[in-house]
C-alpha cells in the first residue's frame, strides 16, 4: 500500500465520517489523487461510505448506517448545536433552538428536517401546535457526540448562514 493511501486510511479512522474535501484539504492532495486512492481503499474493503445531503462522507469499517449518519451530521456546527440542546433538554421547540442557537427559524426548521430524514430525531407537537424535536436514540447520539467536532469549513459555512439570517431578519 502507497504512503498515501496509509495517510488517507489513518486520516479516515482518526477522523470518521470526514468528508471528502475535508479529507483532500487536511491531507494536502490534489483531488484527482485522493478520488484515486479512495476508490483503490474501497475495492480493497474497510472503508465504508455514506451520501449525506450531497457530502460523501467516508468511515472505517464498523459503524452502522444510523451512525454513519448520525456522525456526519454530527460534524456540523448547527446540527449539533440542536442535538446538544436535545441532549440537555429533551423536546426542544424549534422556537428555542432558533433562540438559543441565533439562527432564523427556517434555518432550525431545515436542519431539523434533515435530522427527521437521516431517523436521528421526530417532530412532535404540544397541545398549542408547536413543534419540538425528539432525539430516537439519546444514549447512542450523545456516546457518538463525544467521537466528532465540526471541521473549520463546516463552521465558516455554519457562520455564513447565521450572518445571512442575521441580516434577512433585521
Amino acid at each position: 500500500m502507497s504512503e498515501v493511501r496509509r495517510a488517507i486510511r489513518r486520516h479516515i479512522e482518526s477522523n470518521p465520517g470526514v468528508h471528502f474535501n475535508e479529507l483532500a484539504r487536511n491531507l494536502g492532495i490534489a483531488t484527482g489523487q485522493a478520488q484515486y486512492h479512495l476508490r483503490r481503499l474501497r475495492r480493497a474493503g474497510g472503508l465504508d461510505t455514506a451520501k449525506v445531503r450531497d457530502r460523501t462522507h467516508y468511515f472505517p469499517e464498523g459503524y452502522d448506517p444510523w451512525e454513519q449518519r448520525t456522525i456526519a451530521l454530527l460534524r456540523r456546527e448547527t446540527v449539533r448545536g440542536i442535538i446538544v440542546a436535545a441532549l440537555k433538554e429533551p423536546e426542544p421547540s424549534a422556537a428555542d433552538l432558533a433562540t438559543d442557537l441565533d439562527v432564523a427559524r427556517s434555518t432550525v426548521s431545515w436542519h431539523v428536517s434533515t435530522l427527521v430524514d437521516a431517523g436521528v430525531a421526530e417532530k412532535c407537537y404540544d397541545e398549542h401546535g408547536r413543534s419540538h424535536i425528539r432525539l430516537t436514540r439519546p444514549d447512542e447520539t450523545r456516546r457518538l457526540l463525544d467521537e466528532v467536532s465540526p471541521s473549520a469549513p463546516d463552521r465558516l459555512v455554519d457562520r455564513f448562514t447565521r450572518l445571512v439570517d442575521d441580516a434577512l431578519l433585521d
